[in-house]
């Protein structure tokens, strides 16, 4: 038996002497509430004062390839961009600048390509978004909230996806917040090393 299943056998020994259980975690994060708190944690780097969006594009075999955020393009400084929707000067509105979470996170793929993938994104993608989803072969799209269903962009969209075969459905969430805690990564060290030093008490 090699040293690591030892210390495994101790390890569970000591958990069933102190009372610990040992056991899987069950308040765990399943695979769509996974990736879409991704993209909602990618949302954070948005420097829109507004609206920031978040996506997250995964494979077949449930691993991230893609991730991006709603932005200016790279070089184009931010300081230096409108971030406003109304002007009486449309140059001076973010809509002709801005990047969306959907482009970028497929322009950031860390994959040759995105083809038969699935992307996560916190709103559902606007009428060039859906381009790029089509042209790029992704075959899934699920979000979060449709709240512009009825603009022209959105029913625009729903039109491409619909004639391009991707399909598209709302993500509803099993947990409505996820907390992250930098903290707790040492709580659960001390806690393993107080089941292993039990003993000595």
């Amino acid at each position: 038996m090699s040293s690591a299943n030892n210390i495994s056998d101790d390890f569970k020994e000591k958990c069933e002497i102190t009372g610990v259980k040992n056991a899987k975690r069950e308040n765990y994060l399943d695979w769509p509430d996974y990736f879409m708190a991704i993209a909602f944690l990618s949302a954070q780097r948005s420097k829109d004062p507004r609206t920031q969006v978040g996506a997250c594009i995964v494979n077949e075999e449930n691993k991230i390839v893609g991730i991006g955020y709603n932005g200016m393009p790279i070089g184009c400084h931010d300081d230096l961009m409108p971030w406003g929707r109304e002007h009486s000067d449309v140059l001076q509105t973010k809509q002709l600048y801005v990047c969306h979470a959907e482009l970028n996170a497929v322009l950031n793929k860390n994959s040759s390509d995105v083809k038969n993938c699935t992307i996560y994104v916190a709103l559902f993608p606007c009428n060039e978004c859906a381009k790029v989803i089509i042209q790029s072969g992704i075959k899934q799209v699920i979000y979060y909230s449709d709240k512009y269903h009825d603009k022209p962009e959105f029913i625009a969209s729903r039109k491409m996806m619909d004639m391009a075969g991707v399909k598209y459905r709302q993500h509803i969430p099993k947990k409505t917040q996820i907390l992250i805690d930098f903290s707790v990564i040492e709580n659960m060290t001390q806690e393993v090393k107080d089941v292993l030093n039990k003993e000595s008490d």
